[in-house]
Protein backbone atom coordinates (compact mmCIF):
# COMPACT_ATOMS: atom_id res chain seq x y z
CA UNK A 1 0.00 0.00 0.00
CA UNK A 2 1.43 3.33 -0.63
CA UNK A 3 1.97 5.15 2.42
CA UNK A 4 -0.05 8.95 2.64
CA UNK A 5 2.27 11.94 2.60
CA UNK A 6 2.55 13.57 6.15
CA UNK A 7 2.03 17.54 4.82
CA UNK A 8 2.67 20.20 7.61
CA UNK A 9 2.65 23.98 7.63
CA UNK A 10 5.60 26.04 7.49
CA UNK A 11 5.35 29.76 8.43
CA UNK A 12 8.95 30.46 8.43
CA UNK A 13 11.99 28.48 8.31
CA UNK A 14 12.13 27.66 12.41
CA UNK A 15 8.75 25.90 11.77
CA UNK A 16 10.01 24.10 8.47
CA UNK A 17 12.83 22.79 10.59
CA UNK A 18 10.47 21.78 13.32
CA UNK A 19 7.59 20.33 11.22
CA UNK A 20 10.49 18.30 9.15
CA UNK A 21 12.41 16.98 11.92
CA UNK A 22 9.45 16.21 14.40
CA UNK A 23 7.98 13.62 11.24
CA UNK A 24 6.37 15.22 8.29
CA UNK A 25 7.58 14.28 4.56
CA UNK A 26 6.66 17.83 3.19
CA UNK A 27 5.42 21.18 4.05
CA UNK A 28 3.82 23.50 2.07
CA UNK A 29 5.30 27.39 2.93
CA UNK A 30 4.34 30.94 0.86
CA UNK A 31 6.39 32.98 -0.57
CA UNK A 32 6.27 37.01 0.29
CA UNK A 33 3.58 37.10 -3.17
CA UNK A 34 0.58 35.18 -4.39
CA UNK A 35 -0.43 33.33 -1.27
CA UNK A 36 -3.04 33.58 1.40
CA UNK A 37 -1.79 34.11 4.41
CA UNK A 38 -0.38 37.56 4.79
CA UNK A 39 -0.10 37.89 7.90
CA UNK A 40 2.93 34.97 8.34
CA UNK A 41 6.44 35.05 8.58
CA UNK A 42 6.54 33.65 4.56
CA UNK A 43 9.66 33.70 2.81
CA UNK A 44 11.28 35.84 0.20
CA UNK A 45 13.06 34.55 -2.66
CA UNK A 46 16.64 33.42 -0.99
CA UNK A 47 14.77 32.07 2.28
CA UNK A 48 12.74 29.57 -0.39
CA UNK A 49 16.13 28.59 -1.80
CA UNK A 50 17.00 27.42 1.00
CA UNK A 51 14.43 26.10 2.28
CA UNK A 52 14.06 23.77 -0.87
CA UNK A 53 17.83 22.71 -0.28
CA UNK A 54 17.07 22.22 3.22
CA UNK A 55 13.86 19.99 2.87
CA UNK A 56 16.02 17.88 0.19
CA UNK A 57 18.67 17.35 2.07
CA UNK A 58 16.52 15.25 4.29
CA UNK A 59 14.86 13.55 1.33
CA UNK A 60 11.79 15.54 2.05
CA UNK A 61 9.68 17.89 -0.04
CA UNK A 62 8.77 21.73 -0.36
CA UNK A 63 5.03 22.82 -2.10
CA UNK A 64 4.59 26.81 -2.37
CA UNK A 65 1.23 28.44 -2.16
CA UNK A 66 0.20 30.46 -5.14
CA UNK A 67 -3.44 30.20 -3.79
CA UNK A 68 -4.54 34.14 -4.02
CA UNK A 69 -7.52 34.94 -6.17
CA UNK A 70 -5.56 36.71 -9.11
CA UNK A 71 -6.72 40.24 -9.90
CA UNK A 72 -5.44 41.38 -13.87
CA UNK A 73 -2.06 43.17 -11.93
CA UNK A 74 -0.97 40.53 -10.58
CA UNK A 75 -1.18 37.81 -13.11
CA UNK A 76 1.89 40.43 -14.87
CA UNK A 77 4.03 40.05 -12.10
CA UNK A 78 3.75 36.24 -11.84
CA UNK A 79 5.57 34.49 -14.99
CA UNK A 80 9.02 35.20 -13.20
CA UNK A 81 8.24 34.43 -9.83
CA UNK A 82 6.84 31.13 -11.44
CA UNK A 83 10.14 30.56 -13.20
CA UNK A 84 11.80 31.04 -10.35
CA UNK A 85 9.77 28.33 -8.21
CA UNK A 86 10.84 25.91 -11.04
CA UNK A 87 14.44 27.17 -11.30
CA UNK A 88 14.99 26.47 -7.46
CA UNK A 89 13.31 22.79 -7.52
CA UNK A 90 10.39 22.90 -5.72
CA UNK A 91 8.22 20.00 -5.87
CA UNK A 92 5.08 21.73 -6.35
CA UNK A 93 3.02 24.41 -6.19
CA UNK A 94 -0.96 25.05 -5.00
CA UNK A 95 -2.84 27.16 -7.02
CA UNK A 96 -6.79 28.08 -6.62
CA UNK A 97 -7.48 30.68 -9.90
CA UNK A 98 -8.14 29.31 -13.26
CA UNK A 99 -6.06 31.97 -14.88
CA UNK A 100 -2.63 31.22 -12.58
CA UNK A 101 -3.60 27.60 -13.54
CA UNK A 102 -3.05 28.34 -16.72
CA UNK A 103 -0.44 30.58 -15.65
CA UNK A 104 1.91 28.38 -14.36
CA UNK A 105 1.64 25.62 -17.22
CA UNK A 106 2.26 28.28 -20.08
CA UNK A 107 5.87 29.14 -17.87
CA UNK A 108 7.25 26.11 -16.16
CA UNK A 109 6.71 22.06 -15.76
CA UNK A 110 5.41 22.61 -12.18
CA UNK A 111 3.47 20.26 -10.70
CA UNK A 112 0.09 21.77 -9.63
CA UNK A 113 -1.84 21.07 -6.74
CA UNK A 114 -4.95 22.66 -6.84
CA UNK A 115 -5.88 24.25 -3.54
CA UNK A 116 -9.13 23.80 -0.75
CA UNK A 117 -10.02 27.47 -1.65
CA UNK A 118 -11.07 25.69 -5.24
CA UNK A 119 -14.40 24.12 -3.34
CA UNK A 120 -13.50 20.86 -4.42
CA UNK A 121 -16.53 18.57 -3.02
CA UNK A 122 -17.67 16.36 -5.65
CA UNK A 123 -15.64 13.98 -8.47
CA UNK A 124 -16.39 15.25 -11.68
CA UNK A 125 -14.76 18.72 -10.47
CA UNK A 126 -11.67 16.72 -9.14
CA UNK A 127 -12.00 14.69 -13.09
CA UNK A 128 -12.10 17.85 -14.69
CA UNK A 129 -9.02 19.60 -13.26
CA UNK A 130 -6.94 15.91 -13.95
CA UNK A 131 -7.97 16.62 -17.30
CA UNK A 132 -6.59 20.09 -17.44
CA UNK A 133 -3.14 18.75 -15.82
CA UNK A 134 -3.23 18.99 -11.90
CA UNK A 135 -1.39 16.28 -10.31
CA UNK A 136 -2.87 16.72 -7.16
CA UNK A 137 -6.76 17.98 -5.30
CA UNK A 138 -6.74 19.23 -2.11
CA UNK A 139 -10.56 18.57 -1.42
CA UNK A 140 -12.90 20.77 0.55
CA UNK A 141 -13.01 20.44 3.87
CA UNK A 142 -17.17 19.70 3.76
CA UNK A 143 -16.49 16.42 2.07
CA UNK A 144 -17.80 13.34 4.27
CA UNK A 145 -15.58 10.16 4.63
CA UNK A 146 -18.71 8.64 2.32
CA UNK A 147 -17.79 11.03 -0.51
CA UNK A 148 -13.96 10.83 -0.53
CA UNK A 149 -14.47 7.06 -1.12
CA UNK A 150 -16.64 7.90 -3.79
CA UNK A 151 -14.08 10.53 -5.05
CA UNK A 152 -11.58 8.14 -4.39
CA UNK A 153 -13.19 5.06 -6.56
CA UNK A 154 -13.98 7.74 -9.76
CA UNK A 155 -10.94 9.16 -10.06
CA UNK A 156 -8.47 6.71 -9.25
CA UNK A 157 -5.47 8.33 -11.07
CA UNK A 158 -5.19 11.73 -9.47
CA UNK A 159 -3.69 12.70 -6.32
CA UNK A 160 -5.98 13.60 -3.30
CA UNK A 161 -5.51 15.49 0.01
CA UNK A 162 -7.43 16.91 2.87
CA UNK A 163 -7.06 18.41 6.10
CA UNK A 164 -6.79 16.37 9.17
CA UNK A 165 -6.14 19.04 11.42
CA UNK A 166 -6.44 22.79 12.82
CA UNK A 167 -9.02 25.41 12.05
CA UNK A 168 -12.68 25.24 11.01
CA UNK A 169 -13.52 27.94 8.21
CA UNK A 170 -17.26 29.15 8.72
CA UNK A 171 -17.65 29.58 4.32
CA UNK A 172 -17.26 26.97 2.05
CA UNK A 173 -13.15 26.04 1.87
CA UNK A 174 -12.39 29.37 3.33
CA UNK A 175 -14.37 31.42 0.40
CA UNK A 176 -15.54 34.35 2.88
CA UNK A 177 -16.65 37.78 2.51
CA UNK A 178 -16.83 38.66 6.15
CA UNK A 179 -13.41 39.78 6.98
CA UNK A 180 -13.40 42.31 3.95
CA UNK A 181 -16.88 43.38 4.49
CA UNK A 182 -16.54 44.53 8.28
CA UNK A 183 -12.57 45.30 8.13
CA UNK A 184 -11.56 46.28 4.90
CA UNK A 185 -9.22 43.00 5.01
CA UNK A 186 -9.70 40.57 2.66
CA UNK A 187 -10.20 36.60 3.42
CA UNK A 188 -9.17 35.49 0.26
CA UNK A 189 -5.99 37.96 0.16
CA UNK A 190 -4.60 36.29 3.10
CA UNK A 191 -5.56 39.50 6.04
CA UNK A 192 -8.78 37.90 7.48
CA UNK A 193 -9.53 39.28 10.56
CA UNK A 194 -11.30 36.40 11.72
CA UNK A 195 -15.28 38.27 12.14
CA UNK A 196 -16.54 34.85 12.52
CA UNK A 197 -14.74 34.41 15.99
CA UNK A 198 -16.40 37.40 17.10
CA UNK A 199 -19.06 38.15 19.73
CA UNK A 200 -22.14 39.08 18.64
CA UNK A 201 -25.85 39.85 19.78
CA UNK A 202 -29.46 40.49 18.35
CA UNK A 203 -30.29 44.09 17.77
CA UNK A 204 -34.21 44.92 16.63
CA UNK A 205 -34.28 47.60 14.55
CA UNK A 206 -36.87 49.72 16.26
CA UNK A 207 -34.46 49.44 19.66
CA UNK A 208 -31.15 50.92 18.70
CA UNK A 209 -28.71 49.96 21.14
CA UNK A 210 -30.45 47.23 23.18
CA UNK A 211 -28.51 44.19 22.91
CA UNK A 212 -30.41 41.04 23.20
CA UNK A 213 -28.21 37.72 23.60
CA UNK A 214 -28.66 35.22 20.68
CA UNK A 215 -28.57 32.20 23.25
CA UNK A 216 -29.58 32.80 26.91
CA UNK A 217 -26.13 33.74 28.26
CA UNK A 218 -25.10 37.18 29.87
CA UNK A 219 -22.19 36.83 28.23
CA UNK A 220 -23.45 36.84 24.38
CA UNK A 221 -22.58 33.78 21.72
CA UNK A 222 -20.20 33.20 19.11
CA UNK A 223 -22.75 31.89 16.64
CA UNK A 224 -20.20 31.44 13.81
CA UNK A 225 -17.10 30.53 16.03
CA UNK A 226 -16.28 27.00 15.12
CA UNK A 227 -14.46 23.99 16.85
CA UNK A 228 -11.30 23.30 15.52
CA UNK A 229 -10.75 19.94 13.49
CA UNK A 230 -9.12 16.98 15.13
CA UNK A 231 -9.29 13.28 13.57
CA UNK A 232 -6.90 11.57 15.29
CA UNK A 233 -9.13 9.15 16.68
CA UNK A 234 -10.50 7.92 13.60
CA UNK A 235 -7.79 8.17 11.28
CA UNK A 236 -7.94 5.31 10.15
CA UNK A 237 -10.94 5.41 8.67
CA UNK A 238 -9.39 8.23 6.50
CA UNK A 239 -6.53 6.47 5.46
CA UNK A 240 -8.84 3.15 4.68
CA UNK A 241 -9.86 5.74 1.42
CA UNK A 242 -6.53 5.59 0.13
CA UNK A 243 -5.62 9.03 -0.31
CA UNK A 244 -2.13 10.54 -0.91
CA UNK A 245 -1.81 13.42 1.65
CA UNK A 246 -2.77 14.32 4.57
CA UNK A 247 -2.49 17.82 5.88
CA UNK A 248 -2.06 19.82 8.87
CA UNK A 249 -3.35 23.38 9.27
CA UNK A 250 -1.39 26.38 10.85
CA UNK A 251 1.04 28.29 8.92
CA UNK A 252 0.59 30.87 11.59
CA UNK A 253 0.58 28.78 14.79
CA UNK A 254 4.01 28.42 17.16
CA UNK A 255 6.83 25.27 17.06
CA UNK A 256 5.03 23.57 19.79
CA UNK A 257 2.11 23.37 17.80
CA UNK A 258 3.71 22.18 14.93
CA UNK A 259 5.96 19.79 17.05
CA UNK A 260 3.17 18.11 18.46
CA UNK A 261 0.26 17.81 15.48
CA UNK A 262 3.35 16.36 13.42
CA UNK A 263 4.77 13.70 15.64
CA UNK A 264 1.55 12.85 16.94
CA UNK A 265 -0.36 12.35 13.87
CA UNK A 266 3.30 10.98 12.57
CA UNK A 267 2.84 8.18 15.18
CA UNK A 268 -0.60 7.54 14.08
CA UNK A 269 0.40 7.08 10.19
CA UNK A 270 3.05 4.46 10.85
CA UNK A 271 1.02 2.90 13.36
CA UNK A 272 -1.74 2.52 10.63
CA UNK A 273 0.69 1.61 7.96
CA UNK A 274 2.61 -1.19 10.57
CA UNK A 275 -0.87 -3.15 10.72
CA UNK A 276 -3.70 -3.55 13.39
CA UNK A 277 -4.29 0.01 13.83
CA UNK A 278 -4.65 0.43 17.15
CA UNK A 279 -5.84 4.17 18.60
CA UNK A 280 -3.28 5.72 21.34
CA UNK A 281 -5.73 7.81 24.31
CA UNK A 282 -2.36 9.64 24.78
CA UNK A 283 -2.39 11.09 20.91
CA UNK A 284 -5.66 13.01 21.48
CA UNK A 285 -4.27 14.21 25.28
CA UNK A 286 -0.96 15.49 23.62
CA UNK A 287 -3.03 17.37 20.96
CA UNK A 288 -4.58 19.03 24.21
CA UNK A 289 -2.12 20.56 25.09
CA UNK A 290 -1.74 22.99 22.41
CA UNK A 291 -3.18 26.08 21.45
CA UNK A 292 -6.35 24.81 20.28
CA UNK A 293 -10.33 25.72 20.52
CA UNK A 294 -12.47 22.91 21.35
CA UNK A 295 -11.68 19.60 18.79
CA UNK A 296 -14.85 18.49 16.03
CA UNK A 297 -14.49 15.72 13.68
CA UNK A 298 -16.17 18.53 11.04
CA UNK A 299 -17.87 17.35 8.11
CA UNK A 300 -16.01 13.86 8.17
CA UNK A 301 -19.28 11.91 9.83
CA UNK A 302 -22.03 13.85 9.07
CA UNK A 303 -23.16 18.09 8.41
CA UNK A 304 -21.67 19.95 11.50
CA UNK A 305 -24.25 20.50 14.53
CA UNK A 306 -24.44 23.39 17.06
CA UNK A 307 -22.33 20.99 19.07
CA UNK A 308 -19.24 21.15 16.75
CA UNK A 309 -19.45 25.16 17.53
CA UNK A 310 -18.27 27.14 20.18
CA UNK A 311 -21.33 28.93 21.81
CA UNK A 312 -19.01 30.58 24.85
CA UNK A 313 -15.58 31.92 23.96
CA UNK A 314 -13.81 32.59 20.76
CA UNK A 315 -10.36 32.18 22.99
CA UNK A 316 -7.93 29.05 22.86
CA UNK A 317 -7.13 26.83 25.33
CA UNK A 318 -4.32 24.81 26.22
CA UNK A 319 -2.51 23.23 29.41
CA UNK A 320 1.14 23.52 28.75
CA UNK A 321 3.45 26.60 26.89
CA UNK A 322 6.95 26.42 25.46
CA UNK A 323 9.73 27.18 27.57
CA UNK A 324 13.06 26.24 25.59
CA UNK A 325 13.91 24.90 23.01
CA UNK A 326 17.58 23.11 22.22
CA UNK A 327 19.93 24.51 19.92
CA UNK A 328 22.85 22.24 20.29
CA UNK A 329 25.61 20.16 22.47
CA UNK A 330 28.51 22.45 23.34
CA UNK A 331 32.20 21.12 23.17
CA UNK A 332 32.18 21.40 27.37
CA UNK A 333 28.96 18.87 27.17
CA UNK A 334 26.85 21.53 28.20
CA UNK A 335 23.61 22.05 26.42
CA UNK A 336 22.48 25.26 24.70
CA UNK A 337 18.81 26.38 25.34
CA UNK A 338 17.22 29.14 23.90
CA UNK A 339 14.65 29.93 26.74
CA UNK A 340 11.33 30.85 24.64
CA UNK A 341 9.11 31.72 28.09
CA UNK A 342 10.21 31.99 31.80
CA UNK A 343 12.66 29.52 33.19
CA UNK A 344 13.79 28.62 36.60
CA UNK A 345 16.00 26.65 38.47
CA UNK A 346 14.22 23.70 39.88
CA UNK A 347 11.20 23.78 37.15
CA UNK A 348 9.46 20.91 36.25
CA UNK A 349 9.65 20.40 32.51
CA UNK A 350 8.55 17.92 29.80
CA UNK A 351 11.41 17.09 26.86
CA UNK A 352 9.88 16.44 23.63
CA UNK A 353 11.97 14.18 21.93
CA UNK A 354 11.19 14.25 18.33
CA UNK A 355 10.57 10.48 18.67
CA UNK A 356 9.31 8.44 21.75
CA UNK A 357 7.65 9.35 25.19
CA UNK A 358 8.42 12.90 26.83
CA UNK A 359 11.19 13.30 29.42
CA UNK A 360 9.91 14.84 32.93
CA UNK A 361 13.10 16.40 33.72
CA UNK A 362 14.10 19.48 36.54
CA UNK A 363 15.88 22.57 35.57
CA UNK A 364 19.95 22.71 36.93
CA UNK A 365 22.15 24.94 37.27
CA UNK A 366 21.32 27.56 34.37
CA UNK A 367 24.65 30.09 33.25
CA UNK A 368 23.71 33.05 30.82
CA UNK A 369 25.63 31.65 27.58
CA UNK A 370 26.61 35.32 26.41
CA UNK A 371 28.33 36.45 30.18
CA UNK A 372 29.10 32.69 31.63
CA UNK A 373 27.22 34.42 34.59
CA UNK A 374 25.11 31.86 36.69
CA UNK A 375 21.74 32.76 37.13
CA UNK A 376 18.21 31.17 39.02
CA UNK A 377 16.25 32.60 36.19
CA UNK A 378 15.69 33.21 32.41
CA UNK A 379 13.61 35.49 30.43
CA UNK A 380 12.33 34.96 27.14
CA UNK A 381 15.06 34.75 24.30
CA UNK A 382 17.80 34.41 26.46
CA UNK A 383 20.45 32.09 25.59
CA UNK A 384 21.46 29.56 28.45
CA UNK A 385 24.01 26.49 28.64
CA UNK A 386 22.58 23.63 31.18
CA UNK A 387 23.90 20.58 31.77
CA UNK A 388 21.79 17.33 31.78
CA UNK A 389 22.07 13.45 32.10
CA UNK A 390 19.65 13.07 29.54
CA UNK A 391 20.73 13.17 26.11
CA UNK A 392 19.10 15.91 24.29
CA UNK A 393 19.13 16.66 20.63
CA UNK A 394 19.06 19.56 18.39
CA UNK A 395 15.51 20.69 17.93
CA UNK A 396 13.76 18.87 21.14
CA UNK A 397 11.35 21.52 23.13
CA UNK A 398 10.74 22.24 26.66
CA UNK A 399 7.67 22.70 27.74
CA UNK A 400 5.49 24.00 31.47
CA UNK A 401 1.89 23.34 32.63
CA UNK A 402 -0.07 25.85 33.72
Amino acid sequence: MKKAELLAPAGNFEKLQTVLNFGADAAYMGGKLFNLRALAGNFDEDELEKAVKYAHSLNKKVYVTLNVIAHNAELELMPEYVKYLEKIGVDGVIVADLGVFELVKEHSNLTINVSTQASNTNWRSVRMWKKLGAKRVILAREVSLKELHEIRNKVPDVELEVFIHGAMCMSISGRCLLSNYLTGRDANRGACAQPCRWKYHLVEETRPGQYFPIQEDEHGTYIMNSKDLCTIEFLDKILDVGLDSLKIEGRMKGIYYAATTVKMYREAIDNYYGGNFKYNKNWLEELGTISHRNYTSGFYFKKPGKEDHNYDTSGYKHTHILVGKVLKKLDNGNYLIEARNKLEVGDTVDLIKKQGENIKIKIPEMINYKTGEIINKANPNMLIEMKFDEELSCFDLMRKKQ
